[in-house]
């Protein structure tokens, strides 16, 4: 114990140091554009993935009530074993309808969703292409996958492409390519309908993370494929309940027999307790709070918002993109986004620094996402202080 206590604060000195060092901050009041820190500050949140506002949906609370009354507050077992609920598979179905697929399959987040598909479907023999900036949870998928994964340039079509024929002509048994579809830190879209005439033609596997386009992208929010319409084109989809969704969970969506792999194959699907019955419950009730009349008036606020905040920046002298709510503002160092995050709180605004192995050294930033349950004054209050912050 005396051993691994003194390396921890070797290595916390080191972290701190380097500007790096990471702490909790509990908030005392529930999700929403506007929160309440355990210090009693009230603040603005641009920090959170709610997107549309719905997690805090009076109809979404009302439904966990009531799924936990129903079904208790534990799944008991992983799903294989006796954790398996009539939710489950209510809330499977739906999203298969979302999603236009033949079925999809729920896991217990993004992060063990990603570690699951590509180990299902790549192994030793095979090469994986994984972009320069995916998630975190996709880049475990592929360690875990003991694959050969090789990272291509930030949405370098040419360069993927390159590497998919070197991968052909040394001889791999499959080629996988891993992509988000929307890019957590940075918000910008994958060149989707270049990757798949790629992995057309030479064969690849395609695997999309849309945990950032679920929710906000195409048609009733069913993301960046459905926008683009390629859904017969994409292998597989994970997609992601805790963001613009409002509840929590994740899915991947594809054909039967590749859900049916999974089942089969995918490990943090085999070996963890289930989802609590409530939580898919509850899911499906914001999934069609999501993809109906609402969910469209939502989208519809979400994207003034997001127009009139990218008009701001750009007015700032500032980059900004209209193509999702995500707007990244870099600053290099991790002390200048320490520095520029504390000038916006004392103006009443939260907006976490966002600094390596989160992003790479040197682009440290302000992470900025905008909501629909934003107003125009939170906006233009935001627009003022970085003004003077960044």
């Amino acid at each position: 114990m005396a051993g691994a206590d003194a390396l921890a604060r070797e290595e916390l000195v080191a972290i701190s140091a380097n500007g790096l060092l990471r702490f909790f901050e509990p908030l005392r009041t529930g999700a929403g554009a506007e929160v309440e820190l355990s210090s009693g500050e009230r603040l603005v949140n641009f920090s959170a993935n709610d997107y549309l506002g719905l997690a805090a949906h009076p109809a979404i609370r009302h439904s966990l009530a009531e799924g936990a009354a129903q079904w208790g507050t534990g799944a008991g077992a992983s799903r294989l074993v006796c954790g398996d609920y009539l939710p489950h598979h209510a809330l499977e179905q739906e999203l298969a309808r979302f999603e236009g697929t033949e079925r999809t399959v729920l896991f217990n987040s993004g992060y063990s969703a990603n570690c699951g598909v590509v180990p299902a479907f790549a192994g030793p023999e095979d090469v994986v292409l994984s972009d320069a900036l995916n998630h975190a949870s996709l880049v475990d998928g592929c360690r875990l996958s003991r694959a050969r994964t090789e990272v291509y340039p930030h949405r370098d079509v040419a360069a993927l492409e390159a590497a998919m024929r070197r991968a052909r002509q040394q001889g791999a048994r499959r080629v996988l390519v891993a992509t988000d579809t929307v890019f957590s830190m940075d918000g910008d879209l994958a060149p989707l309908e270049q990757i798949s005439d790629a992995c057309e033609r030479l064969e690849a596997i395609l695997v999309v993370d849309e945990a950032h386009a679920t929710g906000i992208l195409g048609p009733r929010g069913a993301g960046l494929v459905a926008q683009l319409g390629l859904g017969g084109r994409v292998d597989l989809r994970i997609g992601t309940l805790s963001k613009a969704v409002g509840a929590f969970g994740a899915y991947v969506a594809a054909t039967r027999a590749c859900c049916e792999l999974l089942v089969n194959r995918a490990r943090p699907l085999i070996f963890s307790t289930a989802l609590p019955p409530a939580l898919p419950h509850a899911a499906l009730t914001a999934l069609r709070i999501l993809s109906g009349a609402e969910g469209d008036a939502l989208r519809e606020r979400l994207r003034r918002n997001v127009e009139r905040f990218a008009v701001g920046l750009r007015a700032l002298g500032l980059r900004a993109e209209a193509a999702t709510p995500i707007f990244p503002v870099v600053l290099g160092a991790p002390e200048a986004a320490l520095s520029a995050a504390a000038q916006l709180r004392k103006r009443g605004l939260l907006v976490k620094p966002i600094r390596p192995p989160t992003v790479p050294a040197g682009s440290s930033r302000l992470r900025i996402a905008v909501s629909a349950a934003h107003t125009d004054d939170h906006l233009d209050l935001l627009l003022s202080a970085l003004r003077e912050a960044a």
